[in-house]
């Protein structure tokens, strides 16, 4: 599993650098770094006034939070990697 997180200048004021950091915790403690790839990426042009924008392997979420993670990263991530759908 690929997954991208902005760093570009909207999505960095929104938090990106937060995002990136529970990333990388919720990886490690789900001992799944042999099975995702964490990368930074600039713009994509799907900017919006609430989150950060986060893509999974093709699938872009616009609207990634602090306060949301824990469910983003149930749903969008454990979720498919143990047989569930996106």
């Amino acid at each position: 599993m690929l997954i991208q997180i902005c760093v570009g200048s909207s999505c960095h004021l929104k938090g990106s650098g937060k995002i990136v950091e529970l990333m990388q915790d919720y990886i490690a403690k789900n001992d799944l770094d042999a099975e995702i790839t964490l990368a930074g990426s600039f713009c994509t042009g799907e900017c919006n006034r609430v989150g950060v924008t986060v893509q999974v392997d093709d699938d872009i979420y616009t609207d990634v939070t602090v306060e949301g993670f824990d469910r983003f990263f149930e749903e969008k991530i454990l979720n498919p990697l143990r047989g569930g759908s996106l």
